[in-house]
């Protein structure tokens, strides 16, 4: 007597069942169906087997994606036993055109049985099998639509449709790819935006949510952080000025980094702190490894979503790779707040200054950056803490002129100092960052 196993299954007669248990086998280590044996093992056979099997071939062609017919060969026996042969797949999950990625469309092989696969699961299989990069894997959510992309290209001048989604990488082999779900409409990440009346970024004076596409996402959010950046006037003589409190380009740049360097693995929001002296643009995902804050203010970039940005440059929302940030402190050279930038493990922060909080430079304020001290906190940015000897070399200069740079730094609060003599270390102030 034969007996059913993980990797045979007996079937008595052919029913919609066989396409989870070719998508089980698929999915696992594959395994071998006999159709005409009875769950004991014994043969019955089937009537009108050959069409039966014609039938069974088109079947799994039609109801199963990816495509597994190249892992699956099918023959009737000699005692009309239909034998069905599936071979593990190489573009795992497959799953059931019906149900798309998702448990109740993937299955996997538990003993003798083909039962669900479950989240970590389905993840595993994608992250085993998928693109090299988050954005090539294949979503999870399959029914995307995208209208909000759709209008936004065409006001932008480029094309889309669906003869584009493969070229663009909204799709891959018959199936989205997460950057798909990224522009659609259906995009599960979103955009929070929180004005507060305090600096400690505790009382709450609005907030705002924004949903939907990326494209979408945005726009919704410069043009409520447009209404959020107010315009000082200042008069000498007969001269008015106007100035906002932030360059609109500014924020747009800070904008555009965070969707687009954002890694889109995590499940949470964008995240932008407005208050009276600053506003804050944070992103998940921190700096590519091997890249330092330092080396992004001098335009060195290693785009995590390298398709999602190729699409940004299609629309001209970005230029050249790296410029963006050079081009934000750029804005900021005549203000006596420059921008400050800062990375952890899983997130990345720009902060832009208020400029009208803060006074304008000429080159004889008192309060302006010198290039040595750019040159100073540049490297402590890096390293973290210098030395008297180490700063001597670093600027080529004496020991008097280190002294009297220290001393007008911690004045400041650029810079703190601990130990003495030898053991002296100058490191960044706790307070300049929040």
């Amino acid at each position: 007597m034969l007996f059913e196993s993980e990797s045979v299954g007996y079937k008595p007669r052919i029913t919609e069942e066989v396409y989870k248990d070719v998508i089980a086998f698929a999915n696992s280590g594959g395994g071998t169906l006999y159709f005409g044996v009875d769950r004991d093992g014994n043969e019955t056979g089937l009537s009108d087997a050959q069409n039966q099997l014609a039938r069974l071939t088109d079947g799994i062609r039609d109801a199963i994606l990816p495509d597994v017919t190249p892992f699956v060969e099918c023959k009737v026996q000699e005692n009309k036993v239909i034998k069905l042969s599936v071979g593990e797949g190489t573009d795992k999950p497959y799953y059931l055109t019906a149900k798309g990625i998702r448990p109740g469309g993937v299955f996997v092989r538990r003993g003798t049985e083909s039962a669900q696969a479950d989240p970590e699961q389905i993840n595993r299989m994608i992250r085993e099998s998928g693109g090299e990069s988050y954005e090539e894997q294949r979503s999870l959510e399959q029914a995307l639509t995208f209208a909000s992309a759709k209008d936004f290209f065409g006001r932008c001048g480029v094309g889309f449709g669906e003869e584009l989604y493969d070229a663009y990488g909204l799709s891959r082999r018959g199936a989205y790819t997460n950057l798909g779900l990224i522009l659609s409409d259906q995009c599960p990440h979103t955009t929070k935006i929180a004005v507060f009346s305090d600096e400690e970024l505790t009382v709450f004076r609005d907030c705002r949510e924004f949903g939907g596409s990326v494209c979408r996402q945005f726009e919704d959010a410069v043009g409520y952080l447009t209404l959020c950046n107010r315009t000082a006037s200042t008069i000498r003589g007969v001269i008015r000025t106007d100035r906002r409190d932030y360059p609109e380009e500014a924020i747009r740049e800070a904008l555009l980094n965070a969707f687009v360097h954002r890694d889109y693995g995590f499940s949470g929001s964008n995240i932008i702190n407005v208050s009276e002296s600053k506003m804050e643009f944070i992103s998940l995902g921190g700096l590519p490894p091997g890249l330092s804050t330092e080396d992004v203010r001098l335009g060195i970039s290693q785009p995590r979503n390298r398709k999602l940005t190729d699409l940004f440059r299609r629309l001209h929302l970005i230029e050249t790779y790296g410029t963006g940030i050079r081009r934000v402190f750029k804005l900021y050279e005549r203000c006596a707040s420059p921008p400050e930038i800062a990375a952890t493990r899983s997130a990345f922060k720009i902060v832009l200054p208020n400029m009208n909080a803060a006074p304008e430079l000429t080159d004889e304020s008192p309060g302006r950056l010198t290039d040595q001290m750019k040159t100073v906190l540049d490297y402590l940015e890096t390293n973290g803490q210098i030395t008297d000897e180490e700063l001597e070399s670093l600027l080529g200069v004496k020991k008097t002129r280190v002294f009297n740079l220290t001393k007008e730094m911690k004045e400041r609060g650029l810079i703190e100092s601990i130990g003495r003599g030898r053991d002296k270390r100058f490191l960044p102030c706790k307070t300049r960052f929040r």
